[in-house]
């Protein structure tokens, strides 16, 4: 058989992730906040797009919507004249909304017609003043103010100084002393009298190089280091372990004695460092409110404040587009009137698919927001997204970064899909709901008779829950309490 170059024609379909879809896709999972950093990047961005409320003189360069009351129009025909979803009323029936039909990539049919986009960027509410305050001393600068008032000489502070930016965010030493005195080239004495001055700064317990040589210092601090609380803090590791009476011998205490260094030592900062890293806490705002009704259901509506009302300006682009007879300019202008148009739509599109997957989530789990945790149902992402015909991807993006806020507190979304145990109800059970139970059988449970996991498995059993020993090992594990005998350990310590 010859060989031979030739051509053919192969037909095929494939997925494509559009610019514009990629662009769906952050708006659907960014939280509040993100969006509200989108907007004002937008307003910058589009001279056509402004936000708040139009007066009724800016229907269209037509006029023909003056015939019409403006409270009667959908978003869609406000779009096709030029006006902003912010002036259609918002139907915040979940019942009454579009049901999208699923195209498979994890967007649905609208979301995947939505025009161009700018580009989207993260956005951070700004901290308040005590926040601002708190993090505008790090603790290198705190110590590096002391230094200089507790070294003897220049070259002692600069030994100290370099000690400080070797501490961990504990305000602990890990490097090695004599490396840095290498590294210095000065002798291990002279770094021993850096260590020291680093030592002596304020908070106390900076410095060190261990646990027990943190709480030394407090210690001495205090003026309450003798040789019982010397040999104490030799033996920390016997105290984890809960061997007091190994430690009394130890120190050569009484249990009165015992009891009052045990005092101490709670009393003093184990990471003296910590209470000088920035605040980490992010305002939480909810995008999603619950409130009890009348009728004894449940009104679910968006949370607004956080989100300006869009409108295009449509007489300032028949106006720049009369004086802009320039074909870049015109193509410019109808660029921009599409981003306009598209961001109207994807945010009343966010907004819809927000509505429709937390009413499913609060049908599902009426029993929590009624009663509490006990009665958390199980609940996966493809149980709400086959009841709102959504597909699963699109389910989880909406619940990322989302949050509710009802009676009961705020809670994530994701916070509502939990894995579930077998009941003798045949319901099953959820994982939130058993660790629940768990801590409150723990709470409740007498020092003297400290539960054991099987014990725990025979009362939650009584109660209707299928578990193995292993299986609520783990939840008790999950909701950081230890085992029996950790705990027995722990309230004989707190006895004292």
């Amino acid at each position: 058989m010859a060989l031979g170059p030739r051509l053919d024609l192969r037909q095929s379909q494939q997925l494509v992730m559009t610019p514009q879809l990629q662009q769906a896709i952050k708006l659907l999972a960014a939280s509040n906040l993100e969006i509200e950093t989108f907007i004002g990047d937008a307003l910058e961005a589009n001279p056509l797009l402004e936000a708040g409320g139009l007066s009724q003189d800016r229907d269209g360069p037509e006029g023909d919507g003056d015939d019409i009351p403006r409270d009667e129009f959908t978003a869609d025909q406000l779009i096709a004249q030029g006006q902003g979803e912010g002036d259609a009323p918002l139907d915040l029936d979940p019942s009454s909304l579009d049901t999208d039909r699923d195209t498979g990539d994890g967007m649905s049919a609208s979301d995947a017609e939505w025009g161009s986009a700018s580009r989207m960027s993260g956005g951070e509410d700004l901290p308040d003043l005590a926040e601002t305050r708190a993090g505008e001393i790090s603790l290198s600068e705190h110590l590096e103010a002391q230094i200089g008032a507790l070294a003897v000489n220049p070259k002692e502070a600069f030994c100290a100084r370099h000690i400080v930016g070797l501490l961990d965010d504990a305000g602990y030493l890990s490097a090695d002393l004599r490396e840095i005195a290498y590294d210095l080239g000065i002798t291990l004495d002279e770094a021993e009298d850096a260590l020291t001055v680093v030592q002596m700064c304020d908070p106390s317990g900076v410095g060190a190089r261990s646990l027990a040589e943190c709480l030394e210092i407090q210690a001495r601090e205090a003026n309450r280091y003798d040789p019982c609380m010397a040999a104490l803090l030799d033996n920390l590791e016997l105290l984890a372990k809960g061997e007091v009476a190994r430690l009394k011998r130890l120190c050569n205490v009484d249990d009165e004695d015992f009891a009052d260094m045990l005092r101490e030592l709670r009393s003093y900062d184990p990471k003296p460092g910590l209470a000088f890293l920035p605040s980490s806490s992010e305002a939480v705002i909810p995008d999603v409110l619950l409130a009890t009704n009348a009728a004894g259901g449940w009104d679910i509506t968006l949370n607004e404040e956080t989100l300006p009302r869009l409108i295009v300006n449509r007489s300032y682009y028949v106006e720049l587009s009369a004086g802009s007879p320039d074909p870049e300019a015109q193509n410019w202008l109808k660029e921009k009137l599409a981003d306009a148009h598209w961001l109207i739509r994807a945010l009343d599109q966010r907004q819809k698919t927000i509505l429709k997957t937390a009413a499913e989530i609060v049908k599902q789990q009426d029993g929590f927001f009624r009663h509490g945790v006990s009665h958390l149902r199980p609940l996966t992402l493809r149980e709400v997204a086959e009841k709102i015909e959504m597909h699963e991807s699109t389910v989880s993006r909406v619940t990322s970064n989302k949050y509710l806020h009802c009676e009961r507190g705020c809670f994530e979304l994701k916070y509502f899909f939990t894995s579930g145990v077998g009941s003798s109800d045949g319901e099953g059970a959820s994982s939130e709901a058993i660790k629940a139970r768990i801590r409150a059988l723990i709470d409740a449970e007498d020092p003297k008779k400290v539960l054991s996991d099987q014990k725990l498995v025979d009362l939650l059993q009584e109660e209707g829950f299928d578990l193995a020993r292993r299986t609520v090992a783990k939840y008790r594990e999950a909701i950081g309490l230890g085992s029996s005998a950790e705990r027995r350990r722990q309230k004989k310590l707190n006895s004292l």
